[in-house]
C-alpha cells in the first residue's frame, strides 16, 4: 500500500526513510547495530543508502517493536528463526538433499550474475 507511494529510486537517504518509516534517524543508526539485516550501504561520503530490502526491515522491526510489544533481543530471535526457514524453505525447492555448500553456490551465483547486470548498467 504504501509501496505504491515511493518515489521511483533505488536509493533513499536517512532522512527520506525516516519520513517513510516514521522511525526517527537515530533510532535507524542504533538498530543498525542491533539488527545484522540492516546493513545499509555507504557512498563515498559515508552517507548510508538505503534500498526497498532496508525500508521493508525497518518497517518490520518497528512492527515487532512498537506494535507487537517485542523487545530488541526478542525481535533479534524472531528474525534469525524466520531468515533459517527462509533457508529450509530453499532447501526442500532445491531438494532435500542440498547441501548448505550447494545453497550459498546459488546466492554466489545471483549475485555475480547480479553485479554483471550492473557492471552493464553502468556502461
Amino acid at each position: 500500500m504504501l509501496e505504491a507511494l515511493l518515489p521511483p529510486q533505488t536509493y533513499f537517504s536517512i532522512r527520506e526513510v525516516s519520513e517513510l518509516t516514521g522511525v526517527k534517524g537515530h533510532v535507524i543508526r542504533y538498530w543498525e547495530t542491533q539488527f545484522s539485516i540492516l546493513r545499509p550501504a555507504r557512498r563515498d561520503s559515508g552517507q548510508r543508502k538505503f534500498t526497498q530490502k532496508e525500508i521493508d526491515a525497518i518497517r518490520k522491526i518497528k512492527d515487532l517493536l512498537y506494535a507487537k510489544g517485542f523487545t530488541i533481543s526478542g525481535a533479534k530471535k524472531l528474525l534469525k528463526q524466520e531468515a533459517k526457514r527462509g533457508i529450509q524453505q530453499l532447501k526442500l525447492d532445491l531438494g532435500n538433499e542440498v547441501s548448505d555448500t550447494k545453497i550459498l553456490d546459488v546466492f554466489r551465483n545471483a549475485r555475480k550474475d547480479l553485479e554483471e547486470a550492473l557492471r552493464l548498467l553502468k556502461l
